[in-house]
């Protein structure tokens, strides 16, 4: 589709992500009143559905012909198609937010031809926000300071073996079954220490938001980040984020190397002037013959 200008869908990103920010912070979550979904490990609030709201109206006020799919909102059967469309989850890291724990983040994405084209993800508690725009670098902008250039940590350093590595990777919210299994098996095998057959890599982090995960990798504090089980609004303006720091997503299987945004399955690393590739085979060698499957 012709005439679309990134710009100004980011300009609108970030004035929106602020203002869902402003209501993040000032709701008073309780556990006690928090739904679920299939488990007590899938929550949703009620700021998770007025967030989405607030988003939705806005968004189709000003681009009434794009697509708009958000968590809150989507229903069995909805798929993502070539056309323009924004890809919003409202509150990613719900269960942090409901515990105060403050690695929780609006994450807001467009999607042309699936390919993420446009991101903007906003941690309201710590100010932080990351931003990108297809072939226009990322960025992050924090409290009191110049906005700067991912990854913040540069020059980039040479990917190596896994022994020198931070990795993120997240349990999700099915805690059963042959996907679980590859995740607790995966687990165990980077963890171990290299005389047991481990990869003994520098430490897993469980942090609970797939889009400031990302972030994290695009940054360079963290080398990568594996995941199975998580949705095209976990990831759809992380990817972008990611994309733009000179990162590369694979996939979550061996073998994958052309991911889609809805495909679930994600292995996220970070800039390298070396060792992307060689890295992401040698990850797949610990996940070894172990296959994770979900429904999209």
């Amino acid at each position: 589709m012709a005439n679309i200008n990134f710009q100004e869908i980011h300009d609108l990103l970030v004035e929106i992500a602020y203002e869902a920010g402003r209501m993040i912070t000032d709701a008073r979550p309780s556990i006690d009143v928090a739904g679920t979904k299939k488990n007590s490990a899938d929550i949703v609030t009620e700021t998770d559905q007025a967030v989405e709201k607030m988003v939705s109206t806005r968004l189709q006020t000003v681009y009434p012909n794009y697509e708009f799919i958000g968590e809150e909102t989507w229903k069995p059967g909805m798929k993502l198609t070539d056309a323009p469309t924004f890809i919003v989850d409202p509150i990613d890291g719900t269960t942090n937010f409901l515990h105060g724990f403050p690695h929780v983040c609006i994450s807001l994405g467009f999607v042309l031809d699936k390919i993420p084209s446009v991101g903007v993800i906003y941690n309201p508690f710590l100010d932080e926000l990351y931003t990108a725009i297809q072939g226009q670098g990322a960025f992050l902008k924090r409290p009191q300071k110049e906005r700067v250039k991912l990854p913040i940590r540069q020059p980039a350093e040479p990917l190596g073996d896994l022994n020198t590595t931070l990795i993120a990777a997240e349990w999700g919210t099915d805690r059963y079954g042959n996907n679980f299994d590859v995740k607790v098996q995966t687990f165990t095998k980077l963890a171990a220490a290299q005389q047991n057959g481990g990869s003994m890599v520098h430490s897993l982090r469980a942090l609970g938001s797939a889009a400031l995960n990302l972030c994290a990798v695009a940054s360079g504090g963290l080398d990568a980040y594996w995941e199975g089980g998580c949705w095209a609004w976990d990831v759809a303006a992380g990817w972008c984020i990611l994309n733009e720091a000179g990162g590369i997503m694979a996939g979550g299987n061996p073998g994958d190397w052309q991911p889609t945004v809805d495909g679930r399955l994600f292995l996220a690393v970070r800039l390298a002037p070396s060792g992307q590739k060689e890295f992401v085979e040698k990850f797949w060698d610990v996940i070894g013959n172990g296959r994770m499957v979900y429904e999209s």
